[in-house]
């Protein structure tokens, strides 16, 4: 079996990022059919590190059955370029960053999270200054991408 290793990236890891992570690790747990994948996040920025997830980001996954309340915040570190086969921005702010730090020869494991989704959206927005309806919309996003990443690992391991 392949390993495949992801880092999901936001700014401050506190809202997008996390509920990624979250979102795919009990998708892989549910739909996985024995898939081995290394889940992760981080953000662009240390404003956070070592907070769990936003209260409102923690309430709208919790909604979804989904408990992410055991993680907490990081910043993106230079190993992670070569431990994570993967590495997928929320935003193209953020993938500009990642692209920044990222040594050249790692740079095609830099991706849009969205590019895995079928909406039509290139972004997943920041919630962080807005209502819990945003909390709502980037669920809906991350689960929809989430699926599509699902299928790409799937394709991956079986060759074709």
């Amino acid at each position: 079996m392949t390993l495949h290793r992801i880092l999901f990236v936001c700014m401050g890891n506190i809202c997008r990022s996390p509920t990624a992570e979250g979102v795919f690790r009990k998708l892989l747990a549910e739909e996985g059919d024995g898939l081995v994948v290394e889940v992760d996040s981080a953000g662009t920025h240390g404003y956070h590190v070592g907070s769990p997830p936003d209260a409102r980001a923690m309430r709208a996954a919790q909604r979804r059955g989904l408990d992410i309340s055991r993680l907490r915040a990081r910043k993106v570190a230079p190993e992670d370029f070569e431990r994570f086969d993967l590495v997928l921005a929320m935003d193209e702010e953020n993938l500009a960053i990642l692209s920044r730090l990222c040594p050249p020869e790692r740079s095609s494991s830099l991706k849009l999270f969205l590019e895995y989704g079928t909406l039509g959206e290139r972004n997943v927005p920041d919630p962080y200054y807005g209502g819990d309806n945003g909390f709502e919309h980037v669920l809906d996003l991350i689960e929809d991408a989430s699926r599509g990443l699902l299928r790409e690992l799937r394709r991956l391991q079986l060759g074709r």
